[in-house]
């Protein structure tokens, strides 16, 4: 289905409309609803919904890179949320959805019964190392408008996040490589620039104060992205951390071992357990 939000339209899937609790699920960069396909496939006691954030996938990816900004995004899935008739429910996000997925737990924790993040961060906490990160974020953004796709991805590709990828079955890597194909240059560009790492705010000083049940998930193989996870966990007072013999793409990479442990997480909280 399509969603309007202030002439955004955004893609969203819902499985087993039926069901009461509710599991919503945020993409990465380059990424899709497509992504969670393999992840939820034997979901059948939850509500499950699939959105293709702003810039990505089937949704609009405007021209004004105003629209991708962190605050916009966070307004536009609250009030995709609403229109959806949403009380309270878990939100899983990976990767750049899992920057948003915190964003929006802090902004609005009154939401969410628990909070999934995957090889995710709360974003940089040195304005230096923001600056930096936008000046290398416009380079990348002004590169994939102006090589066009076929060039972005053939690099991205082998950004060392993904190496462990390379293992995967052909079926598996052709699958994500035609995911990253099917983008809009002008939707990525638009998104690293409005809600990439050095734009967003960080939020490690919001941690304390999350509410919320939080779940971390991580591979082995992410060396970078296991640290982040540590550290996030001694500032969130709700949190445990999972690691999985994987690299960034865990849900990718061992999807059954991925979901299993987000399930039996989300059970845990359903059925009253702590954390």
């Amino acid at each position: 289905m399509k969603l309007e939000v202030d002439g955004i339209f955004y893609h969203i899937e819902v499985e087993n409309p039926e069901k009461t609790e509710t599991v919503v699920f945020l993409h990465g960069f380059t990424g899709s609803t497509k992504t969670w396909h393999s992840v939820i496939e034997k979901w059948s006691d939850v509500k499950i919904i699939l959105i293709d954030l702003i810039g990505h996938g089937k949704s609009s990816s405007p021209e004004e890179f105003e629209a991708y900004s962190m605050e916009r995004q966070l307004k536009d899935l609250n009030a995709l949320f609403k229109q959806l008739a949403l009380d309270r429910f878990t939100l899983v996000g990976y990767s750049m959805g899992g920057r948003i997925a915190l964003a929006f737990a802090c902004h609005y924790p009154e939401r969410l019964t628990s909070l999934v993040l995957e090889s995710a961060s709360p974003g940089l906490e040195n304005e230096q190392a923001r600056q930096d990160r936008r000046i290398n974020d416009a380079s990348l953004a002004k590169r994939i408008v102006a090589n066009g796709l076929v060039h972005f991805v053939d690099a991205w590709e082998n950004n060392a996040l993904f190496v462990s990828q390379k293992s995967l079955p052909e079926r598996v890597q052709q699958a994500v490589r035609e995911e990253r194909l099917a983008q809009h240059p002008v939707g990525l560009a638009n998104s690293l620039l409005g809600m990439g790492t050095g734009t967003q705010q960080s939020y490690w000083q919001k941690l304390e104060e999350l509410p919320i049940p939080v779940l971390l998930i991580t591979g082995r193989l992410d060396v970078k992205f296991e640290a982040i996870a540590q550290k996030m966990l001694t500032h969130l007072p709700h949190a445990i951390h999972k690691t999985i013999d994987a690299g960034h793409a865990i849900h990718v990479e061992k999807s059954a071992e991925f979901a299993t442990i987000v399930r039996e997480y989300l059970t845990l909280n359903y059925q009253g357990g702590k954390s």
